[in-house]
């Protein structure tokens, strides 16, 4: 499941979150996703269902959670943010 998510990916569903989710705090929330920067914007950050995924430089990502059906879930989420927003 982890080969499933691309940098590329991560970056189209951030980019969805900030078009389409609601803005909360200085963060957009789309479809339990958040999605937010940090303050110089080269770090991206997506969290949601209990997992926390950070991309970094040079087409890297961090993930934390606590279990495979977690992230199953978030994963499975980005993919259909990716798929059925613009």
């Amino acid at each position: 499941m982890k080969d499933d998510l691309s940098v590329r990916m991560i970056l189209s569903v951030f980019e969805k979150i900030q078009d389409h989710g609601e803005h909360e705090e200085g963060r957009h929330v789309l479809e339990g996703v958040t999605g937010f920067t940090d303050h110089d914007g080269y770090t991206v950050f997506l969290e949601g269902y209990n997992v926390k995924l950070r991309t970094g430089f040079h087409n890297t990502y961090h993930l934390d959670y606590d279990s495979e059906r977690a992230f199953e879930n978030f994963v499975k989420k980005l993919k259909y943010i990716d798929q059925n927003y613009d």
